[in-house]
């Protein structure tokens, strides 16, 4: 009890600061948003970098604020950064064009894509060279459960945590890889569901608040430094298969030199005559190696995840008619026709 009562605190003190930043964040948007709108008439006109939160908003900020600070000199025009706690608040903020480059997961980026006029210039890399990560089922090290088998068995008996409906590793995955291919849908499956990040249900599994949750190799690493003896308790019980790495976009109607510049900036940081300090400036940044040159058609897998569910969704419901399933399906089917289309377009 006191192990856990020391990390609630610890947990909390990061949420006051984590609110604080917040307030701050917000408190300037209206001035963010007009500077934005002005890019093209004022070249000193501050960039605003949006961050897909690993682990908190403080911790991230902290994170990408040294390669953020060598993107500015590069620029020679001011960057400042917003990093909110939900996946929610990051679309958001994209979708209100208060952002105008951002680090994005696939699902999100392919909304900021299709839906707010952003495109796809690199995506992140590894030392390890790995082409992504793995989605994962987590369980305490001493839970009964050993197999998918025994977790399918009993509806109704596990409380589970996941991240968010719009976090691939925290739900799409999960949910089109183990419970849509069942016709099975985790938000009634299960006794009862938790949503949170990533670290927050890891520390559920391993205090024995839920049975089962969601997570990915990456955070997973993460985890493990900073919680070391709650990693101890944990074990995976399922991996998924690959999943692309996050990628970064930048705003369409930024001038295309200024684009170009960022691009370029991107995929040769940590490879110049500078490389060591910032190889290590990277490795703050979830342990990455640096940037690949990307496009809007490195999304396609993300499309067809969404595809997938959507699919076994329609395929499993109950439907007044024969008719009206195969209406649905075929919609599902143009629809992701025209997406897939409109990302190689591009």
């Amino acid at each position: 009890m006191l192990e856990r009562h020391r990390i609630s605190r610890w947990i909390r003190a990061r949420h006051r600061w984590h609110v604080l930043l917040l307030i701050l964040v917000f408190a300037c948007t209206p001035a963010l948003a007009q500077k934005s709108r002005n890019i093209d008439e004022d070249p000193g006109a501050p960039l605003t970098f949006g961050i897909l939160p690993i682990g908190g908003p403080a911790e991230s900020l902290e994170a990408w604020q040294p390669m953020l600070d060598d993107l500015r000199k590069a620029l020679d025009r001011p960057v400042r950064s917003i990093s909110v706690t939900t996946y929610e608040g990051i679309a958001q903020a994209i979708s209100e064009q208060r952002v105008d480059i951002a680090f994005l997961s696939g699902r999100l980026a392919l909304d900021a894509v299709t839906r707010h006029n952003m495109q796809v210039i690199a995506h992140l890399t590894r030392g390890d060279g790995s082409k992504g990560y793995n989605a994962l089922l987590i369980v305490a090290t001493d839970s009964k459960l050993r197999t998918l088998d025994q977790l399918f068995s009993r509806q109704g008996r596990w409380r589970y945590a996941r991240g968010e409906a719009l976090s691939v590793s925290g739900y799409l995955v999960p949910e089109t890889q183990l419970f849509a291919a069942r016709g099975l849908d985790s938000d009634t499956f299960f006794s009862n569901v938790h949503v949170d990040n990533h670290q927050n249900n890891a520390l559920a599994v391993a205090n024995g608040e839920v049975d089962v949750a969601t997570n990915n190799t990456a955070d997973l690493e993460r985890f493990a430094q900073h919680f070391p003896d709650q990693y101890a308790r944990l074990r995976v019980l399922w991996r998924s298969s690959l999943i692309p790495h996050a990628v970064i976009v930048v705003r369409t109607d930024l001038p295309l030199s200024l684009r170009e510049r960022i691009a370029t900036f991107l995929v040769n940081y940590g490879k110049g005559k500078d490389s060591v300090r910032e190889e290590a400036n990277l490795q703050h940044i979830h342990d990455i190696s640096g940037f690949a040159p990307a496009s809007n058609n490195d999304l396609a897998p993300f499309a067809d995840i969404e595809y997938t569910l959507e699919r076994r969704r329609a395929t499993t419901a109950q439907w007044v008619s024969e008719a009206a399933r195969e209406a649905r399906l075929k919609k599902i089917e143009d629809d992701h026709r025209a997406l897939v289309g409109q990302l190689r377009a591009h």
